[in-house]
């Protein structure tokens, strides 16, 4: 048999190998499944499948300069895992914290790194999920089967980021480049470099090339909101002055953080105008009045977008020192030079960086398929935004916009493996969530509320999301501060759960 025989040989002539629960992907979510799985359910076997060649996510993926969280790794962090250093990381310093949870753990045996899923089919007959991954070190494809299915490979498509098309594109004669797929032998020192974008990550970019070229331009069509502050939690430094245990630190950061947040979060609409001028009072705190009230006064209520953390307010600080600039304005085209805004002003560059967000992946473009049907996710219903009528034996971790996502892998860890046992309690192979007799003249509406909270990602594809209900049980809330107390509560044997 010749090696292009080998790296072809079906599925069907290899083994299958089987598993309590799979999880898919190895990032910030399926490393927290990993293990919650392992302390919580220490009978059951699993596997973790990574579509990478390490564990990561976004951290590992992403390359860009000066790359970090935009929220604090008191709350970013697990909650089985005291933080010990700044609020605001770095990807380098994430990873390191995540490589310790992972050997710590003793976690990476159940790891597959470089196993990239194609199809998940779920067979009533067997109550079993089929899962097809190509391994990509050897061009196979490789079968499992597992009882229940962990879907934690994040909300959006690693393979290219979010780039709109503008006219005349082919015409520019310099580099354009998405921070998502940043080059690593990109050259910027001494040029004249254009971010278009307004977000977390143009806000991290913009201060961490400006030294190193000769100019930076920050273009964006509409203003956004950011917190300005510093990058270090007097309450942990305090109680560390004093010697109290690093796992107490975490937890008491972690509450007051949490605390604040709330209250931040009510604030923002129960008093905008109050919360909005805070906000741009911080900003006025680096940039004078003209330059708030033009470049950075958004239109919209705070917090119907993330809100960024600017460490040391870096961003206002560098367009106050002249090194950088922003623009307000829309393209009309692209020219040989530059951009030609539709003011009429004609922005140079050498470089392009299009921090123009991201393409939503929903439950990773896996192929599935239900007893031989194919499953249009948009068809269903969500179940507090992690679980799907018709699907069975799966949950999904999506995480909160307003809160650190990791918050939410704590809670649905604690949630899964109480299912799990619930199941095994029953002895039920088979669990799905079904609208009830009360649910059947409910209104169907999309996945979120646009007033609630819209991000372009979300708002370009809502129509490949699942369906929300206008009950709290069909939707997910967004509120990290209502669900700590109501998942650990929910019934498992309400109406809308299902065994066989």
């Amino acid at each position: 048999m010749s090696g292009t025989e080998t790296l072809t040989k079906p599925a069907s002539a290899q083994k299958t190998e089987h598993f309590d629960v799979l999880i898919v992907g190895a990032g910030i979510s399926g490393v927290g499944a990993a293990y919650h799985l392992q302390e919580q359910c220490p009978e059951k076997t699993f596997v973790a499948l990574e579509a990478l060649d390490s564990f990561g996510g976004t951290w590992h993926m992403h390359r860009y300069p000066g790359i970090r969280s935009d929220s604090d790794l008191y709350t970013f962090g697990y909650r089985f895992k005291p933080w010990t250093g700044t609020p605001i990381a770095t990807a380098d310093e994430i990873l390191t914290y995540m490589k310790e949870v992972i050997e710590e753990n003793d976690l990476n045996r159940h790891i597959r790194y470089n196993h990239r899923i194609s199809t998940a089919k779920w067979s009533s007959k067997d109550n079993l999920w089929t899962v097809y991954a190509i391994d990509k070190k050897t061009g196979e494809e490789r079968r499992f089967t597992a009882n229940f299915l962990w879907m934690c490979q994040g909300y959006y498509r690693h393979s290219e980021g979010y780039t709109p098309e503008w006219p005349d594109m082919d015409k520019f004669k310099g580099k354009i480049v998405h921070p998502q797929t940043w080059p690593e032998d990109l050259d910027y020192k001494g040029k004249k470099v254009l971010v278009i974008g307004s977000g977390a990550t143009a806000a991290t970019l913009v201060p961490a090339i400006a030294g190193d070229c000769e100019h930076v331009t920050l273009l964006q069509r509409s203003p956004t909101y950011f917190i300005p502050g510093r990058n270090e939690n007097e309450l942990a430094d305090r109680l560390r002055v004093l010697g109290v245990d690093e796992a107490w630190i975490h937890e008491i950061t972690r509450r007051e953080i949490l605390h604040n947040q709330a209250e931040f979060t009510r604030r923002s609409f129960e008093e905008p105008e109050v919360v909005r001028k805070e906000l741009l009072d911080a900003v006025r705190l680096f940039l004078p009045e003209e330059t708030v009230q033009k470049h950075f006064t958004p239109s919209y209520r705070p917090w119907r977008q993330r809100i960024a953390f600017v460490p040391d307010g870096d961003i206002f600080q560098g367009i106050a020192s002249g090194k950088a600039t922003v623009e307000t304005d829309e393209i009309e085209r692209f020219t040989e030079k530059g951009i030609l805004l539709k003011s009429g002003k004609e922005l140079e560059a050498d470089i392009i960086i299009t921090a123009t967000g991201f393409n939503l992946s929903v439950l990773g473009d896996i192929d599935f398929d239900i007893d031989g049907k194919p499953l249009n996710f948009a068809d269903s219903v969500t179940y507090r935004g992690m679980m799907f009528t018709g699907v069975p034996n799966m949950i999904w971790i999506f995480g909160y916009f307003r809160a650190s996502w990791t918050l939410r892998v704590d809670l649905l860890g604690d949630f899964v493996c109480r299912l799990l046992k619930h199941m095994d309690e029953k002895g039920a192979k088979k669990v799905t969530v079904a609208l009830r007799k009360e649910d059947s003249n409910m209104p169907l509406l999309p996945w979120i509320d646009p007033e609630n909270f819209n991000p372009g990602y979300l708002m370009r594809s809502m129509d490949l999301l699942p369906k929300r209900g206008d009950k709290p049980e069909w939707q997910h809330t967004q509120d990290y501060w209502v669900e700590k107390d109501q998942l650990p509560e929910v019934d498992l044997d309400g109406a809308e759960f299902h065994y066989e």
